[in-house]
């Protein structure tokens, strides 16, 4: 079997199959040999495999001479913080959304910021190298960390409270189980955890950002003013109101691109997104007079491009939002802290802000398994019919075709101006996508 490379965030596979105790301690041994810090951070999910890759990995950084701080079971915002904080590089085992099966690697540098591609190429490079003679690194714990960051979630709130707000939040049985339910608490919020108990094999099992089902019910049952669901490391959110609608990244990010604005801290006057955010995100800044900056998917593209430009929110519609002046990479804890500090504000209900404010385009995503997604890019036979589509939908829509990067998949999204014309276009694309990658996985 192919051992796994870095992808969009990091390296990712099937846990002791694809991604072995081997191959983290190699990653750890070259990630320490290329970063030359005197010490990492690292920590992890709530994943049954999570314990034997940090470990793994944690014995090749101090192989390679270089100290480890065990920050144990954090959201991966946790671990940039404490990476940004103590000036250190930092790596997270975690595969984010993905079933508990699955596990990853990623590392931040010391300002906090996830690798850049050439960095992680190095790191790729070195992975056959030995063990350096001479020093060995040394292995501790740090039981401040969790304390430390969160205070720096409370801090967001810059001295305001929560009292009175009913939250319910879903913690997917991840990485924030602990943290979400007590911070939220800590600042004043009623709160309600549900998914909170993992097992090791739970972890974003029917419950989270990608399956908020059970969180909408519980959200009018309790009565509850908000819902909060994170993901499995905790790095994106999506939201639910009172009535029980679920609200994905585009709606989030336009809600606080707008109160920004309104309080004159949309830096710029202007927000980043990713080529997946809707056209109806789009349309609702320009009617709004804020500009939109596109990056390539992924919260890492997001964080480059508000650097670049110097602006201080950027998102994505799976729900990572970044608040630059406040993190270096999407926070799930935060984001929530920060969606219920803008309806005690402005004392409105989240679906007050929120109906009419994104009207959606219809739009369709398929994830298309293949054999060879790496070949998409000289797949003629498939920009041919993206070509034709693009053409019949003129302005009215738009077409994203994307190999992932962690798995053996094409992602496939068509907006069209009715739902049976994107459901159609997406038809033909699969079609053609897997005729020419190979279908089936």
């Amino acid at each position: 079997m192919a051992r796994p490379g870095f992808g969009t965030d990091g390296v990712r596979g099937v846990a002791n199959l694809e991604l072995t105790a081997e191959l983290a301690t190699a990653l750890g041994r070259a990630a320490a040999s290329v970063l030359g810090a005197p010490a990492f951070v690292v920590g992890r999910d709530t994943r049954q495999s999570g314990t034997m890759l940090q470990a793994a990995l944690s014995a090749g950084i101090a192989s390679g001479g270089t100290d480890v701080i065990d920050l144990g079971v954090l959201p991966t915002a946790g671990i940039a913080f404490s990476a940004e904080h103590l000036g250190l590089p930092g790596a997270m085992v975690s595969a984010s959304h993905n079933p508990f099966a699955d596990n990853g690697i990623k590392f931040f540098d010391s300002s906090g910021v996830k690798l850049a591609p050439a960095l992680e190429a190095r790191i790729e490079a070195a992975l056959g190298m030995g063990a350096p003679p001479g020093r060995v690194g040394s292995l501790d714990h740090c039981a401040s960390a969790i304390d430390d960051y969160r205070r720096h979630l409370r801090d967001a709130l810059e001295g305001r409270r929560l009292d009175g707000l009913r939250v319910v939040v879903d913690c997917a049985h991840g990485a924030a189980s602990a943290i979400a339910p007590e911070v939220l608490a800590d600042v004043g919020a009623s709160v309600e955890a549900i998914c909170a108990e993992p097992d090791g094999t739970n972890i974003n099992d029917g419950c989270g950002s990608t399956a908020p089902g059970r969180l909408c019910d519980e959200v009018v049952a309790r009565g509850a003013d908000l819902g909060l669901a994170l993901d499995g490391d905790a790095d994106r959110l999506v939201a639910v109101d009172h009535r029980g609608t679920v609200l994905d990244g585009d709606v989030l990010l336009a809600i606080f691109a707008i109160e920004l604005a309104r309080r004159g801290e949309l830096t710029g006057n202007a927000v980043v997104v990713t080529v997946m955010t809707n056209l109806g995100f789009r349309r609702a800044m320009s009617r709004r007079g804020i500009a939109v900056y596109e990056t390539p998917v992924g919260d890492r593209q997001v964080l480059a491009a508000l650097d670049e430009r110097g602006l201080a929110l950027g998102g994505e519609q799976s729900g990572h939002i970044v608040f630059r002046r406040r993190a270096t990479t999407g926070d799930g804890v935060l984001t929530g802290l920060l969606l219920a500090d803008t309806l005690v504000r402005s004392g409105r209900a989240l679906c007050e802000l929120a109906d009419g404010l994104v009207e959606r385009v219809p739009q369709v995503l398929v994830n298309v398994a293949v054999r060879e997604p790496g070949r998409l890019a000289g797949a003629q036979t498939v920009w041919e019919a993206v070509a034709q589509i693009e053409a019949e939908l003129g302005g009215e829509g738009r077409v994203l075709l994307r190999a992932s990067g962690t798995e053996p998949l094409v992602r496939v999204m068509v907006e069209a101006p009715t739902p049976d014309v994107a459901a159609d276009c997406a038809r033909r694309l699969i079609k053609a996508v897997e005729g020419s990658l190979g279908g089936g996985g």
